[in-house]
C-alpha cells in the first residue's frame, strides 16, 4: 500500500542544518513499498535575507541542493518532493521558488515553479511580503504519475485559487501536494478551511507539509501539517513542531467518493487555463 508522509519544519538560513534535520526525519519514517513525502515550501532556506537566495540558486538538474535531495531520496526509498528551493530563472536578478520530485532512484522526476506569487500585507511582524520583488512566477502546471496515483504540485500561496487544483485534477491528480510556509495570522485564519476545501471539491488527497514557528529573521509560521482524504476528513495533522505525519493512500475511497457524488461530470464550467 502507498504512503503519504507531510514533513515539518523549521528551516534555518543554512542548508547544511536543514538538510541534516530533513535526514534525522527521513530516518524514523516507517517503511513502505511507496512512499512519496512532501517537504515544506523554503526547505533548505528560511529565516535569513531572501536576496542570498539569488546567490545560491541552481541551475535546473544540477546543483549542490539537488545533488542532496536526491542522494536522501534514494538513501531512504522514497518519492521525495521538495517544497522549494531556489532555481536560476531567465532574469539574473531573480530565481524561481520550485517544487522538485525525486524518485527512489534518484531520479528528478517533475518540477513545478510557484505561479501564485505572495504579494500582500499582513498583520504579523513582518508586515508587508513583496515575493515578486525576487522570484518569477512560474507558468506550467506539474502532474507526475506514480505507481500508485498521480501527483499535482502546488505551493502556499496557490491554495488560494481553486482553479490551479480543478486543473490539476482534470489532468489527473489523485494527490495534491501544498508545501507551505503559511504565515501565523492567515493559516490561523484560513489553512485548515482552505485545504478541507482543496480536496472536497476536487475529491483528492491533499499532502500540506508547513514550515512552524518563528524563524531567525522574525517571521512566523502556523505549522499545522496535515493529510486531508477525498471526503475532506484531516487524517492526520501535526500542530507545532518538527517532525511528520503519515497516512496511507485509498484508491477504492477515492473510486467511490467520485462515483456516489460525479462532480467532474456534473460540472457546468470548464476551466481553461493559459498554462502548458
Amino acid at each position: 500500500m502507498a504512503r503519504l508522509t507531510a514533513i515539518q519544519l523549521q528551516s534555518v538560513p543554512d542548508i547544511i542544518e536543514n538538510l541534516a534535520c530533513i535526514e534525522t526525519i527521513l530516518s524514523t519514517l516507517p517503511e513502505s513499498a511507496e512512499h512519496l513525502v512532501v517537504l515544506p515550501e523554503a526547505c533548505l532556506y528560511f529565516g535569513g535575507k531572501d536576496a542570498q537566495q539569488i546567490e545560491f540558486a541552481e541551475p535546473l538538474g544540477n546543483g549542490f541542493m539537488q545533488k542532496k535531495l536526491a542522494l536522501l531520496a534514494v538513501q531512504y526509498n522514497v518519492y521525495l518532493l521538495a517544497g522549494t528551493i531556489p532555481i536560476s530563472s531567465k532574469q539574473d536578478d531573480k530565481f524561481t521558488a520550485s517544487s522538485l520530485l525525486f524518485s527512489p532512484e534518484g531520479k528528478l522526476l517533475n518540477d513545478y515553479q510557484k505561479i501564485h506569487l505572495f504579494d500582500v500585507d499582513v498583520a504579523d511582524n513582518e508586515k508587508s511580503y513583496r515575493e515578486s520583488t525576487l522570484t518569477q512566477a512560474g507558468e506550467k502546471l506539474s502532474i507526475t504519475t506514480l505507481p500508485s496515483f498521480n501527483v499535482g504540485m502546488t505551493v502556499c500561496y496557490d491554495l488560494r485559487f481553486p482553479e490551479l487544483f480543478r486543473a490539476l485534477t482534470k489532468q489527473g491528480a489523485d494527490v495534491i501536494c501544498v508545501p507551505s510556509a503559511f504565515t501565523k495570522v492567515t493559516g490561523k485564519a484560513h489553512w485548515q478551511a482552505l485545504l478541507q476545501a482543496r480536496a472536497i471539491e476536487n475529491q483528492v488527497y491533499i499532502i500540506a507539509a508547513d514550515q512552524e514557528g518563528e524563524h531567525l529573521n522574525g517571521r512566523q509560521t502556523y505549522g499545522h501539517s496535515m493529510i486531508i482524504n477525498p471526503w475532506g476528513e484531516i487524517m492526520t495533522m501535526k500542530a507545532e513542531g518538527v517532525g511528520y505525519v503519515s497516512s496511507n493512500f485509498d484508491r477504492e475511497l477515492i473510486s467511490k467518493i467520485r462515483a456516489d457524488i460525479p462532480v467532474a461530470r456534473h460540472n457546468k464550467f470548464s476551466v481553461k487555463l493559459n498554462l502548458t
